[in-house]
């Protein structure tokens, strides 16, 4: 008997290793998309703070690696989270974790690793890559954002896109365009993450989970960068 549940035990034990695994990679993920949004937007001549008052949610993807942009296939992964509530007036929600696939503008990026930001500036836009995938530059609109204090000098196809894209590569900041690449939630991510299945839209617009600890570094910055939502009200109800 004795010999039975100390064989159950250690079968227990190793069917769990690779779910404590798999959790801890996607918490260091989260960790890292904290880093990486505080230090790009703590540099006062890169995203205009205008534009990160006006975005709805903002998505990080922490060391994208050239190699897989030249052989194709998922390639990016990371985090996004958006203002709470019904128009998006509330405080930062619960990250939910992302995928980045597809594209071939990596090649110009050389063979570091590049970390990428992405505002999205409107309802329709957040709920679009919320609930399925979506390919920017068609089911979104999608523009390089523009840099400096703030985006007086943005043309108005950039003001108008619905996802505005950064890139930052050997310490170097430019605005790139993600056009023909796609962006969805990344589920089963989030199964590992918070030790359930849970759907994104859930995450951000009911709330059913609440900010995991490697989730705090990036929701608290959010949260005290730009803790409220100056997009025109009449935009919010779209």
């Amino acid at each position: 008997m004795l010999k039975q549940i100390i064989s159950v035990l250690a079968a227990l034990a190793l069917v769990a290793l690779p779910v404590s695994a798999d959790n801890k990679k996607e918490t260091e993920r989260l960790e890292n998309c904290g880093t990486v949004i505080k230090e790009i937007m703590d540099i006062p001549d890169d995203i205009p703070q205008d534009l990160i008052d006006k975005a709805e949610c903002i998505i990080v993807y922490p060391s994208v690696i050239k190699a897989a942009f030249i052989f194709g296939g998922s390639y990016g992964r990371g985090a996004m989270t958006c203002r709470t509530g019904e128009h998006f007036t509330g405080p930062w929600s619960a990250p939910t974790m992302m995928a980045l696939e597809g594209g071939s503008f990596g090649l110009q990026l050389g063979g570091q690793a590049t970390d990428f930001v992405l505002l999205v500036m409107n309802p329709r836009g957040a709920r679009a890559i919320l609930h399925n995938k979506v390919k920017l530059g068609a089911d979104a609109s999608a523009a390089a954002g523009p840099k400096g204090r703030t985006a007086e000098g943005a043309t108005d196809v950039t003001l108008r896109a619905e996802v505005l894209s950064y890139s930052r590569n050997r310490g170097l900041f430019a605005g790139l365009s993600l056009e023909g690449s796609t962006a969805r939630p990344d589920n089963d991510a989030n199964e590992k993450l918070y030790g359930k299945k849970v759907e994104a839209e859930s995450i951000v617009f009911k709330g059913t989970v609440a900010v995991p600890p490697s989730g705090q570094k990036l929701v608290a910055y959010l949260n005290h960068k730009s803790p409220k939502n100056l997009s025109d009200p009449a935009s919010l109800k779209e």
